[in-house]
C-alpha cells in the first residue's frame, strides 16, 4: 500500500476497510463439549490403531463430531514412525506405518530424528516436490506425501466411547513426548534463523531468509511460492489437508525484524538460565521455528493437517505490512479461521483482540533564508512542525487513542531558516470509532504560519480488532491444551499485527501461537526454552484435530 495523502474528513485508511461481519456464536457449553469430543476421538483412533497393529489386526477409522449432527472421519494415527533429519545431513528418509492403508510415503523432516516406538513398516513410496535450495545449507528438500486414510463405516457410539476411554491418557502423552524430542532441534532452528539478520526494508537479507524458510517448510510437506515485494519477497505456503473439501486454515507470520544489520555484533544469540536471547528470537523467528516443528511432528507421525493449511509470511510486518497486507487479505477469502505466530502474552496467554494502529507522516514545508541577515524572509518548517506536534498531541489525547512521536527530522544548518521538516507518528486505537475520529482530525491540519504548508500521509493502517464475547475458537484451543496437560487462556493485546485485519472483519481469529517469552523490540528480547515443547504439541494438535463450528454456518 503506497502512502496515502490525507486531505478529506472521510478518515483515510479506515474508509477502505469493509464493514465488520456479524458473528453468531454458539453456546459455550456446546463449544467446550465439541472441542473435547474431537480431541479425544482423534486421540482414541491412535491408540486403537496401535493396539490393533500390535495384535496383527487391522484398525479402522474413528469418528468425531465436528459440528452438531455432523460426523467427520478421523484417520487412525500410525502405530509408530521414524523421522530423519534434513537440516543437519540433508539426506535421511522416513518410513511411516499406516494402519488400514496399503502404502505410505517417505518423508523428510527439517528438524530431527524421532523414534518413540519400534516402527511397523508398510509398503512405502517416495515422491518429490519441486526442488528448493537453501542458501545456508544448500540441501535439496522434498515434499512429504502421506497416503490418505482408508475409508470405512463410522464407529458405533459404544465402540467410540470405549476407544476414547482407552486412548485419552496415552495419545496426548505421546504427542507431548514427541514434541519434547523435537524441542532441541527447534531451539537450534530458531538460533539459525536469528543469525540471518533481516531488518525491514533490506530486500537481499529478507530474500535469503525467505529461501531458508521455504526449504524448511517444504521439508515438512509444503508447497511454496515467493511473492515479490518492493522491500523483499513474501512467502505463501500450503499443506494439503486430509479433507480438501473444507475451508482452509490460515496462519500469518513475518520474517522481518526491527533490528538493523550489525546488531548481532554486540548482541549475539545466546542461551543462559533457560532463556534464549537475541535480535528477533521472540518476534518472530521463534514462532516460525515452532510451526516448522509442529508440522515436522505431524510428518513424523505420517499425518497431514485435518484441512488445508496456508501460511503467509510477509517481509514488511514491522512497518505495518503496507505491501504484505494484500497477500493476507487475498487468503482471507473462504478461511475457516486465522492463527497468528506473534509471541503470546509473557505468561503464555493467547491474544484475543488488538488495538488498531496507524503510521502517519507529517511533512512541513517552509521557506529558507539566512538566519542572521534575512530571517524575516524565511518561514521555519521546524518551528511550524513543533507547534503542529503540540496540536496533534491534544487531538490524539482523546479516549481510546495513544500517540508516539517516533522520528523527527528537519532543517540543514543552524544559520539557515529550515525549509523542510517531518515527523513520523505511531497511533494506537482501542476502537474503530477512535481511529476514524483521530484520522479525521489529522486530515484537517492547516499551517499556523503564513507561507508554511502541512501535509499528512497515512503510511500504513490496521483496523482495531475488538474483543468478542463467547469466543468458540479460544474455547476449542483451551480444550486441546487441557488434553495435553496445559492450562491456557487468552486476553486482548496492546500491539497491532496482521491478525488485526481478519479479527476486525469478524473472522474467528487468535494470535500468540509463537514462542513464549518477552521483550519484543527491546534488548531483553528472549524466549523461554522450557515452553518450546508445549507450543509445538499445541500447534500440532490444533492442525490435526477437526475444528468445531466457529460461525453460524457449518464449516467442518
Amino acid at each position: 500500500m503506497s502512502p496515502q495523502i490525507v486531505g478529506s474528513p472521510a478518515a483515510p485508511g479506515a474508509a477502505a476497510e469493509p464493514a465488520p461481519t456479524s458473528v453468531a456464536v454458539p453456546a459455550a457449553t456446546d463449544g467446550e463439549a465439541l472441542a473435547a469430543a474431537t480431541a479425544t476421538a482423534t486421540a482414541a483412533a491412535a491408540t486403537a490403531a496401535a493396539t490393533a497393529t500390535t495384535n496383527g489386526t487391522a484398525a479402522g477409522t474413528a469418528t468425531a463430531a465436528a459440528d452438531p449432527g455432523t460426523t467427520v472421519s478421523a484417520p487412525a494415527l500410525p502405530a509408530a514412525s521414524v523421522q530423519a533429519t534434513a537440516a543437519a545431513s540433508g539426506a535421511a528418509k522416513t518410513v511411516v506405518a499406516k494402519v488400514a492403508v496399503t502404502t505410505t510415503a517417505a518423508a523428510k523432516s527439517a528438524l530431527t530424528k524421532s523414534a518413540l516406538t519400534k516402527p511397523v513398516v508398510a509398503k512405502a513410496a517416495a515422491a518429490k516436490s519441486p526442488v528448493t535450495k537453501s542458501p545456508a545449507s544448500k540441501n535439496v528438500v522434498t515434499k512429504n506425501v502421506v497416503a490418505k486414510p482408508a475409508t470405512g463405516p463410522a464407529a458405533t457410539p459404544s465402540h467410540g466411547a470405549a476407544a476414547v476411554t482407552t486412548a485419552l491418557p496415552g495419545v496426548p502423552q505421546a504427542l507431548s513426548t514427541r514434541a519434547r524430542t523435537l524441542a532441541g532441534a527447534v531451539r537450534r532452528r530458531c538460533v539459525d534463523l536469528a543469525r540471518i539478520e533481516s531488518p525491514s526494508g533490506d530486500a537481499p537479507r529478507l530474500d535469503a531468509l525467505a529461501e531458508e524458510l521455504a526449504a524448511g517448510f517444504c521439508a515438512t510437506g509444503a508447497t511454496a511460492r515467493r511473492e515479490p515485494g518492493p522491500a523483499g519477497d513474501h512467502l505463501v505456503l500450503e499443506w494439503e489437508g486430509r479433507d480438501e473439501s473444507l475451508p482452509h486454515l490460515l496462519i500469518v507470520g513475518h520474517h522481518d525484524t526491527v533490528w538493523p544489520v550489525g546488531t548481532l555484533a554486540d548482541w549475539p544469540v545466546t542461551e543462559e538460565d533457560g532463556r534464549l536471547t537475541g535480535p528477533g528470537v521472540v518476534d518472530m523467528k521463534g514462532g516460525l521455528a515452532i510451526l516448522e516443528g509442529a508440522l515436522s511432528l505431524l510428518a513424523d507421525l505420517g499425518e497431514r493437517p485435518h484441512r488445508t493449511v496456508r501460511l503467509v509470511v510477509v517481509s514488511d510486518e514491522e512497518v505495518g505490512s503496507p505491501d504484505g497486507r494484500r497477500l493476507v487479505e487475498r487468503q482471507l477469502r473462504g478461511a475457516a479461521a486465522v492463527l497468528g505466530l506473534e509471541p503470546p502474552h509473557p505468561d503464555g496467554r493467547l491474544k484475543t483482540a488488538r488495538r488498531g494502529s496507524t503510521r502517519v507522516r507529517l511533512t512541513v514545508t517552509g521557506r529558507e533564508a539566512h538566519a542572521g541577515n534575512d530571517a524575516h524572509d524565511g518561514v521555519s518548517a521546524v518551528d511550524e512542525l513543533v507547534d503542529q506536534l503540540v496540536l496533534v498531541r491534544d487531538l490524539a489525547g482523546q479516549p481510546g487513542t495513544e500517540l508516539n512521536a517516533g522520528r523527527i527530522s528537519g532543517g540543514s544548518r543552524a544559520n539557515v531558516v529550515a525549509g523542510r521538516a517531518e515527523a513520523e507518528l505511531g497511533l494506537r486505537f482501542a476502537t474503530v470509532e477512535a481511529q476514524r475520529r483521530t484520522l479525521d482530525n489529522l486530515a484537517r491540519l492547516t499551517a499556523l504560519r503564513p507561507g508554511a504548508r502541512v501535509r499528512t500521509e497515512v503510511l500504513s493502517s490496521r483496523p482495531a480488532w475488538p474483543e468478542r464475547t463467547g469466543n468458540p475458537l479460544l474455547r476449542h484451543v483451551r480444550s486441546l491444551a487441557a488434553v495435553l496437560g496445559q492450562q491456557l487462556d487468552g486476553a486482548p493485546a496492546g500491539g497491532a499485527g496482521d491478525t488485526n485485519l481478519p479479527g476486525s472483519r469478524g473472522l474467528p481469529t487468535l494470535d500468540g501461537f509463537g514462542a513464549v517469552g518477552a521483550g519484543a523490540h527491546a534488548r531483553h528480547e528472549h524466549i523461554r526454552v522450557d515452553q518450546i515443547a508445549p507450543r509445538i504439541a499445541l500447534l500440532a494438535a490444533l492442525l490435526a484435530v477437526p475444528l468445531p463450528r466457529l460461525r453460524d454456518r457449518a464449516e467442518g
